[in-house]
């Protein structure tokens, strides 16, 4: 199983990026699937998940600017963010927890990072 994140980059306050994160591979059923963020140095940090079933969960510092969907069809997590300030610079990596064919538990696979850069 691999996730493959895209839709990183350099963008001014307040503007918006779409990130993707989709996976591939032995996948019978996906679970819980998330969005994480790191700086240099430090640990990461969980931005927002959302269950199989379609609940969504924020930190704090993003609620009401991000919002996290998935599209099961293709196999994929979004994460819209919006009036994006300085502080949301950091590397975004998704999280997916998969479960294969004739497996019986969810084994939790992980994206590389995209690099998100908030700059004026």
């Amino acid at each position: 199983v691999q996730l493959q994140a895209s839709g990183g980059g350099l963008v001014q306050p307040g503007g918006s990026l779409r990130l993707s994160c989709a996976a591939s591979g032995d996948i019978f059923s996906i679970g819980r699937m998330a969005w994480y963020r790191q700086l240099p140095g430090k640990q990461r940090d969980l931005v927002a998940e959302i269950t199989f079933s379609g609940i969504a969960k924020y930190t704090s510092s993003v609620e009401g600017r991000f919002t996290v969907s998935r599209d099961d069809e293709k196999k994929t997590i979004y994460l819209q963010m919006n009036r994006l300030k300085l502080e949301d610079t950091a590397v975004y990596s998704c999280s997916a927890r998969v479960r294969s064919s004739g497996s019986g538990w969810y084994t939790e696979y992980w994206g590389q990072g995209t690099q998100v850069t908030v700059s004026s």
